[in-house]
């Protein structure tokens, strides 16, 4: 379809220009039931790729007219990224992200002069300089995936708990109260990880304990390399409609790369089904149902007219109108992974990261929009 623009009003979550640490990206929001907005993120950090990346949560208690500034609510040796925030009802709140590991990318795979010229070789000899001084024994602690639990809406937070799957956006919580979580599974072994497969796991306790399900089969002549960053919505009937970001090889059978394949589940997760390539630009995926009925998926658009942009299905999810433009102003394709709360009018609510325009680190943005009428 053509691209068309829907009603939006922009405003910003978390700014800091000129802030050697203020970088912040990987967004999720959250909507608590008394309408309290949480946006979790990796922030405080340097540049796209750099060891400082924390989780970091901005609040509002005005339906996103004004927030608070960030606080780190974790902390680790390795680069904390790619934050979900979910909530289990009541004062109930989750947060997830994953810590990795630079070391990987830039002793095993050398890509230290790659960084130098996408960066500066002075911030990268910082970079190395800190991942020199790590220590096994002390890191490997701390890699994985993982969820932080909170019972005060935010306010403190309990013990982290190492989760077996990985995803931007986190699980999300069925209708008879367990959370599933679509991702890939996390090991350490970073090479691993990237071959491993899209898998669903279920916890009936808050997210103490998961019990992993079924594979989502690989399209045929494509890698596991190929499928990233998924997410996944119920519907009334406990259809289980997923997306996944798709890449890397997919090209050779025909795919788009940097787009998106659907795959469903009749049971609860058990199984699912052959993906089902969408062939429109735009990832990672986050869904959600409207309550109107239409499902709303928003993606990252990293074409010229970088910014967000939006599908929806009126059929639950057998066909999709899509490059529905939340915004196209973003300056350059560093931006994205946006997701979506209903607010109480029935408007839509995504927060994102982008720069803004002059600034050289992307900050947390939002748009409050409508569905066409």
């Amino acid at each position: 379809m053509k691209a068309q623009h829907l009603s939006a009003e922009h405003g910003i979550v978390c700014h800091l220009p000129g802030e050697e640490f203020g970088y912040f990206g990987w967004p999720s929001v959250g909507r608590l039931d008394d309408g309290k907005l949480l946006v979790a993120s990796s922030g405080l950090r340097s540049e796209h790729m750099c060891p400082w990346g924390k989780t970091v949560l901005n609040t509002s208690t005005d339906d996103g007219a004004t927030w608070s500034p960030p606080v780190a609510i974790h902390d680790s040796p390795l680069d904390d990224r790619d934050a979900g925030v979910v909530n289990l009802g009541g004062d109930n709140v989750i947060v997830t992200w994953a810590s990795v590991d630079l070391r990987y990318h830039f002793f095993e795979l050398d890509l230290r002069e790659a960084f130098e010229k996408m960066v500066s070789v002075e911030a990268v000899g910082k970079w190395v300089e800190y991942m020199e001084e790590l220590v096994d024994d002390e890191t490997k602690p701390h890699e994985g995936s993982w969820l932080l639990p909170s019972s005060d809406g935010g306010e403190t937070w309990g013990e982290k708990v190492k989760v077996p799957v990985y995803t931007p956006h986190g699980p999300i919580p069925l209708r008879n109260g367990d959370l599933l979580y679509l991702g890939k599974r996390y090991v350490i072994d970073r090479a691993e990880l990237d071959h491993g497969p899209v898998l669903s796991a279920r916890s009936a306790d808050n997210g103490r304990t998961w019990t992993e399900q079924g594979h989502v089969p690989k399209f045929p002549g494509t890698e596991k390399l190929s499928y990233a960053e998924p997410h996944v919505v119920e519907l009334p009937s406990g259809k289980l409609v997923g997306m996944i970001r798709v890449g890397g090889d997919s090209g050779k059978v025909g795919i788009l790369s940097f787009s998106m394949v659907q795959t469903e589940s009749e049971d609860g997760g058990e199984t699912w089904s052959m993906p089902r390539p969408l062939n429109f630009h735009g990832a990672p995926p986050h869904l959600i149902q409207h309550s109107s009925g239409a499902l709303v998926m928003i993606y990252g658009y990293r074409l010229v007219g970088f910014g967000q942009r939006v599908a929806l299905s009126y059929d639950e999810g057998a066909t999709w109108e899509y490059d529905w433009i939340v915004r196209d102003d973003g300056p350059d394709w560093d931006l994205g992974y946006p997701s979506t709360v209903e607010m109480a009018d029935g408007s839509l609510f995504s927060v994102y990261y982008q720069k803004v325009p002059g600034d050289h680190r992307p900050s947390l943005l939002y748009s409050r929009w409508q569905l066409p009428g």
